[in-house]
Order: C-alpha cells, then structure tokens, then sequence
C-alpha cells in the first residue's frame, strides 16, 4: 500500500496564501518517494487578499481559502473538516503568509495568535497517533503554538544583512513557548520527541534550487520518522 500523506493548503500566493514553490517542491519530492498525497484546506474566508503585482491589498476583494488552494492541488482537494489521522501516515504543511493569517492569527497577533481550530485538531490528532508533521518556511509556528514545547527551525536568529528577512519570528517560536534550532536553508531540523520536522525554505533570501533542496531534506527525515 503506497505511502499516504497529507498536504494542508493555506490559500494561493505567497502574500495572502500558500507558498506556491514550496507546495509544487513537497508534491515532487512526495512523487519521487511514491507516496500518494491527498490535498486540503480549512473552508473559511482569506483574511484579505493581496494583489501580488503591486504587494497591496485589494479593498474590494474577497476570497475563501479553499476554493484559491484547489487551483494548487488542480481541483482535488477537500475540506480540511473531513481529514482524519486514518489512512495518512503523515501531514506536511507548507509555508507563505497564508499559515499565518488564514491557518493561525500570528500575522497580527504574534504570540498571542490563534490558531484554526481545524488546523489545531489536525496537528493533536497526528501528535497523539505518533505520526510525522513536516512544516516548512513560517508554518512551523503553528507546531510551536500548539504542540508544548515544540523545537522547529525558521533558520538563523539574525537578519544578516537582508538573507533572514523574517529571523525575528525565531525569537516569536521561543514566546510561544517553542524551541529554536537554527539551520541552513537546505537544512531541516528533526525533533524526534514530537516528531516534528521543519526547514526555513523561504525564510531565507536565496535560489530556488536551495529552497527545494530544504524541502527534500526536510522530506527525507520525515521519512525517517514515519
């Protein structure tokens, strides 16, 4: 029976959804595995949609998170309500600000964030079975709101001269009461008490290549894991 996982979409577009990149590499690295993979998203309106040719929000627009993610997963998906531990060995999760302002509040509240409440129960349920959670780029705060001591990568803790844009959300993790482990960006960190494995991907300023290796990496040790 071939190997299933689970992938949680998070809207379209980097600005107001899913990381597209991100979500095409674990789908590939997936396929190589040969693991069957069934795509979902919670059924709830965007927090706002983002015009990506100009890095606005469009006033006027509104969108719902699952019907934007099924032009990810090329119509077969389903509500993220209908998705249970059974029959998936795995969940993966990839990044773009949709994982913090569709999946969780972090992108306005921060520490004080909450998360959806189906993307809550999809990560206890997994936690309490065992089973691997593969998050990569900012979704790896999701683990560190809800998963109790959590230790997940973003990447480095300083910005760099620009190359970690984002590194202040390691210091976000470690008020969330998660554990920071810094790492290159083809790298991925594994906490295998939680079963946890996460990569920075986009955290990072750098070629597409490396983002994609990230996530292979990042693959690879969720396969350890299972």
């Amino acid at each position: 029976m071939p190997f299933c996982t689970k992938e949680v979409l998070s809207g379209c577009g980097v600005y107001d959804g899913t990381e597209i990149h991100e979500a095409s590499a674990i789908l590939v690295h997936l396929s190589r595995g040969g693991a069957e993979v069934q795509m979902y998203a919670p059924d709830v309106p965007q927090m706002h949609v983002i015009d990506h040719s100009k890095g606005q929000p469009a006033e006027a627009e509104s969108r719902n998170v699952l019907v934007e993610s099924a032009r990810i997963a090329r119509g077969k998906i389903a509500s993220l309500a209908k998705l249970t531990t059974a029959d998936h060995d795995a969940v993966i999760f990839p990044g773009g600000f949709g994982a913090a302002k569709n999946l969780s509040t972090f992108a306005v509240d921060g520490k004080d964030c909450k998360v959806n409440r189906e993307v809550e129960r999809v990560l206890k349920d997994f936690h309490k079975a065992g089973k691997p959670i593969g998050l990569c780029c900012i979704s790896p705060v999701l683990a560190a709101k809800v998963l109790s001591g959590a230790e997940v990568t973003v990447g480095h803790e300083e910005e760099e001269g620009g190359k970690w844009p984002y590194a202040g959300t390691a210091g976000a993790i470690k008020e969330l009461g998660g554990k920071h482990c810094v790492k290159e960006v083809t790298e991925a960190h594994v906490d295998t008490k939680n079963k946890v494995v996460t990569t920075p991907a986009f955290m990072c300023e750098t070629e597409l290549h490396n983002i994609f290796d990230g996530i292979g990496a990042m693959e690879a040790e969720r396969r350890n894991e299972a």
